[in-house]
């Protein structure tokens, strides 16, 4: 027996309307998918938090941190060295990357691959990020610059940024993993490298390295050429790089800061100037921090180069 759908298509053709058949057909095509479960609704890009522990070279922990002296929260990245053991003695170097919404992922799988190619030391690498690069959310404007006679108004929240990095955040992070605070580095590109110098004049011996890749000039161009804060540390380090393709105004600022604090005896730190070959202002970051780490690190990655070559023989 027919079953209802195959009788009225009959019936349709029977009268011979062929315009009433095709309009029973999607009658009956469309009543066909109507009886289909519906498919669930495609997920919304960025609607869930992707964990970066699917990241090998990203792999290890976040936190929100609210900041009482800044007013803001900032979201830390941390990267883990490979086979980081919370219950072993081994304490690591730690490097604090500024404006980590970029350069925590650049950076963070850089230092692996160097550990790899050069035997640099592994290090716990920390993003300091906003939370994305609109000005309503990312105030690096404000936490970079210092008060300053030619600063912008309001755009000089340096002080209270360096105190939060002071007070909040270097105390929760070697609080929660094996870190060692002799050695501390912190590095920042173009804005970020500006508060890198800043923090060297203000505050020489709150990390042993410093790297400042392309920073800016202004505001408070004099207060670079003044006198350090006083300091206790003698091993010291500070790395100024600055690439061949960057603005003469750029290269002259970096050229004229080193060469009046290369030949003074009141300097805290000990400086290296690098002038990457064709670099370009931001995407030469990481040819800056290879060649500073290198330059920090280079008793240990000598003698990891010796011993390796002495095994292969």
């Amino acid at each position: 027996m027919p079953s209802p759908k195959q009788a009225a298509l009959h019936s349709a053709v029977h009268e011979g309307d062929a315009v009433k058949c095709l309009l029973v057909a999607v009658i009956l095509v469309m009543a066909g998918c109507a009886s289909t479960p519906a498919s669930p609704p495609a997920r919304a890009i960025g609607s869930d938090i992707v964990p970066l522990n699917h990241l090998p070279s990203l792999k290890g922990d976040y936190l929100k941190l609210e900041s009482n002296q800044v007013g803001r929260a900032y979201h830390v990245y941390v990267r883990l060295p490979e086979g980081y053991d919370p219950s072993s003695v081994k304490r690591y170097p730690v490097v604090y990357l500024l404006d980590g919404d970029s350069l925590f992922p650049m950076l963070a799988p850089q230092h692996l691959f160097l550990t790899y190619d050069e035997k640099l030391p592994e290090a716990v690498i920390v993003g300091i990020a906003y939370g994305g690069f609109d000005p309503s959310i990312n105030k690096r404007d404000i936490d970079f610059n210092p008060p300053a006679v030619d600063g912008k108004p309001g755009q000089d929240g340096a002080p209270r940024f360096l105190r939060f990095l002071e007070t909040e955040l270097l105390p929760t992070i070697e609080s929660r993993y094996r870190i060692d605070p002799t050695r501390r580095i912190l590095a920042g590109q173009s804005r970020s490298g500006y508060f890198v110098l800043w923090s060297a004049m203000e505050a020489p011996d709150l990390f042993w390295g410093r790297i400042a890749s392309n920073p800016a000039t202004t505001p408070g161009r004099d207060r670079f050429f003044a006198p350090a804060a006083a300091h206790a540390r003698g091993d010291l380090h500070l790395a100024v790089a600055i690439g061949e393709r960057e603005p003469e105004f750029r290269q002259t600022f970096v050229r004229e800061w080193g060469d009046a604090w290369q030949s003074r005896r009141d300097a805290p730190w000990a400086l290296k100037r690098l002038v990457i070959a064709n670099g370009t202002h931001a995407a030469s970051v990481g040819e800056t921090y290879r060649q500073a780490m290198l330059w920090l690190f280079d008793d240990e990655v000598q003698a990891a180069k010796q011993e390796a070559a002495a095994g292969d023989h």
